[in-house]
């Protein structure tokens, strides 16, 4: 008995090696799909798609209003990240109120601009100390939801940085994220000047090997939704182009900072 559970082990193993080397070998042309957190009416549709095409993404999450109300990080969305977090996919932070930095502040903080859904945000004046505290925040209650601890990677939000704003963040552990430019998949752009159809013709065209691609979890000023409809035929467009999703911790810059054990 003992001898076969041998057998079986190596067996299995043998296999997950064989696995994994088709997986590498297929997977020569890789893209890196993230998604930013956001009014999170399409983020049950999202996961769809990625469960039903088996692909590993990457989550930067922000505390941001939903449509229901409340927020993508509260109670009520806990069990949705811990069922991302069960399927082996990445994350990272986004911030906790989604500030987006506007200018740096002569005593090392930063001017930014505050909060997430239907309204604009408020100016506020934070310290670099206030600053890693909100990204830090955010991966404590990743960690209080999902079990698991955040990678040390966050995205600003917009994308918008300064030498800085990255030096602040990678003094207390966090790397930043960038989209690509080919990957900017224009989500969050207006619906009657950018129809869903042209961003996806846009994307199919544009999209290269190696590019991070960027999208959101429902974007409050888009009127026609740009998830699940876009998304879907952009990964079956990208695969048919002979390009794969690979996550980021398969990334040879950002995979180091993310290897799970």
């Amino acid at each position: 008995m003992r001898r076969a559970e041998v057998c079986r082990t190596l067996l299995t193993l043998v296999l997950a090696g064989l696995q994994a080397g088709a997986w590498a070998q297929a997977c020569d042309k890789p893209v890196y799909l993230t998604f930013d957190t956001g009014h999170m009416e399409v983020a049950p549709l999202v996961a769809e798609v990625l469960q039903r095409h088996q692909i590993k993404a990457t989550f930067f999450l922000a505390s941001e209003i939903t449509k229901t109300g409340g927020t993508s990080l509260d109670t009520t969305w806990a069990p949705w990240w811990k069922a991302r977090a069960a399927e082996g996919h990445d994350f990272g932070s986004h911030t906790w109120e989604h500030d987006t930095w506007l200018a740096d502040r002569a005593d090392g903080g930063f001017r930014v601009r505050t909060g997430t859904g239907p309204e604009p945000g408020r100016i506020r004046e934070v310290t670099a100390a206030a600053y890693c505290e909100g990204l830090k925040r955010s991966a404590v209650r990743f960690q209080e939801m999902t079990g698991q601890v955040m990678a040390p990677i966050f995205r600003a939000p917009g994308g918008r940085t300064s030498p800085a704003l990255l030096a602040t963040a990678q003094a207390c552990g966090f790397t930043h994220v960038p989209w690509s430019p080919n990957g900017f998949l224009g989500d969050e752009l207006d619906s009657d000047k950018y129809p869903n159809a042209q961003l996806l013709e846009r994307a199919l065209k544009s999209v290269r090997s190696g590019d991070v691609l960027l999208a959101h979890l429902g974007i409050w000023s888009r009127q026609a939704p740009w998830a699940p409809a876009v998304l879907e035929p952009l990964i079956v467009g990208l695969k048919a182009r002979g390009l794969c999703f690979a996550p980021l911790r398969d990334h040879p810059v950002y995979g180091p900072l993310i290897k799970k054990p």
